[in-house]
């Protein structure tokens, strides 16, 4: 199978390329053209080119559009490079090259799909009920009667894509909505979505002028971010810091979410074990809606200990297995390096390894590694691994008074605030 690079629409086949491989075996599972930023830069100067063929279209057939490449993209059969790729097929091939399981795989389809047939709800959702053809002609009347006027900052997003978490995908599924095109740049890989939903996207009618796709190296990212007005990036905490302050780029990095329960609910802890795991576990920890900590001024030590009972025993499964719940680090080593500073972590004065009693965490193969769920608990919110993050389950419960959290928390893109406290709640 060999996926071309797609120049605004037109498949281009380049003499590099890379080879895609199952993260067990080794075995090829595809080819990716690659390109250098040179030619991204040069495709950029037609940009314009894609919101005019997204423009030639009533906004309400693009909606309609839009929820048709959903159900392709989910159910149907498309022609996804040189190749006519089956629900099935997609599903094993992200996974053969992500590591992640199977059934997490056909779940993010779900969820992509879920936003491609709402794509009217959650469009009038984030207009809040504007006529989407004042996004079309640029000026129009509110329903009030106020005459507004809104004007495309960029006739494209640029999109500098991860391998690790296909769930993100979401966040730019209705760019097209808006009369915008797309020029992405792929995860190395997860190329699998991207591909998909633009196919997807053509065969329902969807330009294909309107999408750009360009495998390549990190330069090929940075041609995307300096030539597009507005993008989106996804990348580490040291991501974040070098486009902090930069307008035009928006960037997802860790989460660093975090779970605090309040005072006034805490010695209810039980009755949120399930919310609580939940959060910590699905989609085998890597998104940055992930709980990484858990916050209570006391029955940390049994709050820990109860959730470490129920993941602690999660095991690494095949990746066709339906109850496989964890994904493969698939670069040689990291799973060990990862597990080698979170035993650094642990010595610290304070911390205690919840999970111990339940084997060892750190499992390797030939080719890759696991990490099984990992619970620690912290006597204080000063140990570093209280503010440690992983893209796996694990979480850190930390003991801290109510009154100190919120000054000890750091930074949290989701707070789930367990309280009824009127006061706490509007700290």
């Amino acid at each position: 199978m060999h996926l071309p690079v797609w120049r605004f629409g037109k498949p281009y086949e380049s003499l590099e390329r890379d080879t895609l491989v199952h993260f067990l075996t080794g075995e090829p599972v595809a080819e990716v053209s690659r390109v250098g930023g040179a030619i991204v830069g040069r495709d950029l100067q037609k940009a314009a080119q894609a919101r005019r063929a997204l423009l030639a279209i009533d906004p309400e057939e693009i909606v309609e559009r839009l929820q048709t490449a959903g159900n392709l993209y989910a159910n149907g059969t498309v022609t996804v490079g040189d190749t006519k790729q089956s629900p099935d097929d997609f599903v094993k091939q992200q996974s053969a090259t992500t590591g992640l399981p199977e059934s997490l795989c056909r779940a993010n389809m779900q969820k992509n799909m879920f936003v491609l047939s709402s794509m009217d709800r959650i469009l009038d959702a984030l207009s809040r009920g504007l006529d989407t053809t004042i996004l079309w002609r640029g000026y129009g009347a509110e329903h009030r009667g106020v005459t507004v006027s809104y004007q495309a900052q960029s006739p494209v997003l640029g999109l500098v894509l991860p391998s690790n978490s296909p769930g993100v995908h979401t966040l730019w599924l209705p760019v097209i909505a808006l009369g915008v095109g797309l020029v992405m740049k792929p995860g190395s890989q997860e190329p699998w979505t991207p591909y998909r939903m633009a196919a997807a996207m053509v065969e329902a009618g969807i330009p294909a002028e309107a999408i750009g796709l360009y495998p390549g190296t990190t330069d090929v990212g940075a041609s995307i971010l300096a030539g597009c007005r507005r993008s989106m990036i996804f990348g580490s905490a040291k991501t974040v810091d070098q486009y902090r302050g930069n307008p035009g780029v928006q960037v997802h990095g860790p989460g660093f979410s975090k779970i605090i329960l309040g005072d006034d609910c805490v010695d209810d802890w039980p009755r949120y074990l399930d919310t609580i795991c939940e959060s910590v576990a699905i989609n085998s920890g890597r998104g940055c809606i992930n709980a990484s900590a858990v916050y209570a001024s006391r029955h940390t030590q049994a709050i820990a200990a109860a959730i470490a009972e129920r993941l602690g025993p999660i095991e690494v499964k095949p990746p066709d297995d339906p109850e496989a719940k964890l994904a493969a680090f698939t670069i040689p080593g990291a799973a060990k390096a990862i597990w080698q500073q979170i035993e650094g972590g642990l010595k610290a004065p304070g911390v205690t390894h919840a999970t111990a009693p339940y084997g060892d965490r750190l499992v390797e193969g030939e080719r890759c590694g696991w990490l099984r769920p990992t619970v620690v608990h912290c006597a204080s919110p000063e140990p570093d691994i209280a503010k440690a993050e992983y893209m796996f389950p694990f979480v850190s419960v930390v003991e801290c008074s109510q009154e100190r959290v919120l000054d000890c928390i750091g930074p949290t893109l989701v707070c789930t605030a367990i309280t009824g406290d009127p006061a706490f709640t509007a700290r």
